[in-house]
């Protein structure tokens, strides 16, 4: 990890929506913070769960991993998960090498409407 570029978590809640932001390059040192935020997402149980990855600009296998987990955890379940980009290419890469892209619903627009939910448009060109 480069000094200043630490990732950063911020977890928020909007009606029927909690976001997980990350910010900077995430990886097997920011375990921890990652796994808190999806401890509180997991507790609140809210219909969508949105891991805001636009800022995001390097990633591991341990994000990789986590992602896998939260998506079997969502659609077990029966709640949604959303990766909201655009997608920095390192990130987008490790997902398609990875060959999970596919499963992830990924939006690189979102807006909150006037209830607080987050709007999200599926990216119909994910492969």
């Amino acid at each position: 990890m480069h000094p200043g570029s630490e990732m950063k978590v911020h977890v928020t809640r909007h009606e029927e929506t909690f976001v997980i932001t990350l910010r900077g390059e995430v990886d097997w040192d920011d375990a921890e913070d990652f796994e808190a935020a999806r401890q509180t997402a997991d507790r609140a149980a809210l219909p969508v769960t949105v891991i805001d990855l636009s800022r995001v600009t390097f990633a591991d296998s341990m994000l990789l991993n986590a992602l896998l987990a939260l998506r079997r955890r969502h659609r077990s379940d029966g709640r949604d998960l959303v990766l909201l980009g655009p997608l920095h290419p390192a990130v987008r890469r490790l997902l398609v090498v990875s060959g999970v892209l596919e499963h992830f619903t990924i939006s690189d627009t979102g807006a909150t409407s006037g209830t607080g939910r987050q709007e999200l448009h599926e990216d119909e060109d994910s492969g």
